[in-house]
């Protein structure tokens, strides 16, 4: 079968690899659509990795059961979660994969071919095209949704996100959708227009950016303020420019980051916190927003087949796109 390879120093080639074979209650998937996520940048930009790549947002057909598997059958459309728990313990049993104490991360989606264990596998029904599929399966909707959970108060009225690249848009898609201001800051025209046309209020991104923020909201600040850009900077930009009491949450990874307990927290009442991936349980509710109209696939700028994969990453990494979808033959 042919995968990407992410060769590391911006480079990314086909390789010819063996078709994977299902173990014991896996699942292999002919991959139909598989989509790029930042966090495929590191690696893309970096070192690169051992064998095959870091992509783990796809979609496609049941190819074969492996032993045990009973929830599944062959030719059913699947979209795949990256992170599957144990299965037994309390998280598990709530769909909750990310918090289970021995979850697994499933990688190398970017192939022809991609093994997930059975309890990772969403069904797809007919009505969810390939494009919607993969992101409400994956990061791209995941992540937004899983975030929206957790800033649900109605007090929220207005909503910064700072970076816009496929989960700052996907933000932007989401909070605009529940009716929310939106204020969507970064530096790519580009990717300000696309915010626009998902509802944000588009501002470009420099050093008086929270003063910019404070001055459309009455000078308060925004009530919630998203770090998607995985920036120290516009980390503490956040912090600058959400209002007394209000929320800074962090979607984007990045390393340590200096902040005073004082001056950032305690003085202004701010309440700060964490949002990765998203819960498996989740899913049906991000399919329920998708048939009352939310327009997932408009978060989807770029589509390459496998071949041109080169091109996907250096779309990707031009930072001038929304999501970079990858799509295959189906033969």
């Amino acid at each position: 079968m042919k995968v990407a390879r992410h060769l590391g120093q911006s480079q990314v080639m086909i390789e010819d690899a063996p078709r994977p074979q299902p173990g014991r209650g896996d699942v292999l998937i002919k991959t139909v659509a598989s989509a790029l996520c930042g966090s495929e940048m590191k690696a893309y930009h970096g070192a690169g990795v051992a064998s095959g790549n870091n992509g783990h947002e796809a979609a496609g057909l049941v190819a074969e059961l492996g032993e045990g598997v009973a929830t599944l059958s062959v030719g059913q459309r699947v979209g795949a979660s990256a992170i599957a728990g144990c299965g037994s313990c309390e998280y598990c049993r709530k769909g909750q994969y990310t918090w289970c104490e021995k979850f697994r991360f499933y990688g190398n989606m970017h192939a022809e071919f991609f093994l997930v264990p059975a309890p990772a596998c969403h069904a797809l029904p007919d009505d969810v095209p390939w494009d919607v599929g993969v992101l409400i399966t994956g990061d791209g909707l995941g992540v937004p949704y899983h975030t929206s959970k957790k800033i649900s108060g109605e007090e929220i009225r207005t909503v910064a996100v700072f970076g816009l690249g496929p989960v700052g848009l996907g933000n932007v898609l989401l909070q605009s959708h529940l009716g929310r201001r939106v204020i969507g800051v970064d530096r790519s025209p580009e990717r300000l227009q696309l915010a626009g046309q998902l509802g944000a209020e588009a501002i470009a991104a420099d050093e008086n950016i929270a003063a910019s923020i404070r001055s459309r909201t009455g000078g308060k600040g925004a009530d919630v303020c998203i770090e998607a850009a995985g920036s120290p900077v516009t980390a503490r930009q956040c912090f600058a420019a959400v209002r007394k009491g209000g929320t800074v949450v962090f979607n984007g990874e990045q390393g340590a980051l200096e902040l005073s307990p004082s001056e950032d927290f305690i003085r202004r009442d701010i309440t700060a916190l964490g949002s990765w991936f998203y819960h498996f349980g989740e899913f049906p509710e991000m399919l329920a927003l998708f048939r009352r109209g939310l327009p997932v696939g408009s978060l989807v700028t770029h589509r390459f087949p496998l071949a041109q994969i080169a091109d996907a990453y250096r779309a990707m990494a031009d930072g001038k796109s929304g999501k970079v979808l990858i799509e295959y033959e189906r033969r």
